[in-house]
């Protein structure tokens, strides 16, 4: 049987096991290396620097909640309800994220750290994402009148307890899911025509 070939998105996955087992300050490429059984040359070949290899990751990780949310943010329908089913898609994407492997997590905070680019990339994204929603609200006449993207930040921003790693201490408490609601309604409220 022929060896797999080697692409980006395998040394991607292998990349997040190694940052799994070792951690972000142990990790390194010839650790990646070896558990594709090739040489660290060949994972130099796709990602030309450890740092090109975490940024790349770090991308991955992030982008991973963008088709979830693009489908929830392009859905026909009211506005209100697709805000709020995004904003919902999302706080529960990053619960499942620091719920469902805390070390894993907190080596991803590690590398967000180290790439506010990507971090930069991923916030405008999700931001562009918000926009659209305000913008069919408004165009509907379902939201006053509005700058799209200027509330779209405003949006993001009321909301970063539900997004921002640095409150995933609180997403495991009990009343966190009444506060969801109670901002969430609050936002809503404040947008309606």
């Amino acid at each position: 049987m022929p060896p797999e070939t080697l692409t980006p998105e395998r040394i991607l996955e292998a990349t997040e096991e190694v940052l799994r087992r070792y951690g972000p300050a142990k990790a390194t490429v010839v650790d990646v290396a070896r558990t594709l059984g090739v040489s660290h040359g060949s994972v130099y070949r796709h990602f030309g620097s450890k740092a090109a290899l975490r940024e790349a990751v770090t991308e991955r990780w992030l982008d991973q909640a963008h088709a979830e949310l693009s489908a929830v943010a392009g859905a026909q329908g009211p506005a209100a309800p697709r805000l709020r089913d995004w904003l919902a898609a999302l706080f529960a994407s990053k619960r499942r994220k620091a719920g469902d492997d805390p070390e894993l997590f907190a080596t991803y905070m590690v590398l967000v750290g180290e790439n506010s680019g990507t971090v930069d990339r991923h916030i405008a994204t999700m931001i562009g994402q918000l926009a659209g929603i305000v913008e069919s609200g408004v165009r509907q006449g379902e939201f006053r009148e509005l700058d799209p993207a200027t509330t779209a930040r405003a949006v993001w921003d009321a909301t970063g307890r539900f997004h921002d790693p640095a409150y995933a201490a609180e997403w495991s408490r009990p009343e966190i899911d009444a506060a969801f609601e109670a901002v969430c309604e609050l936002v809503l409220r404040s947008l309606r025509a």
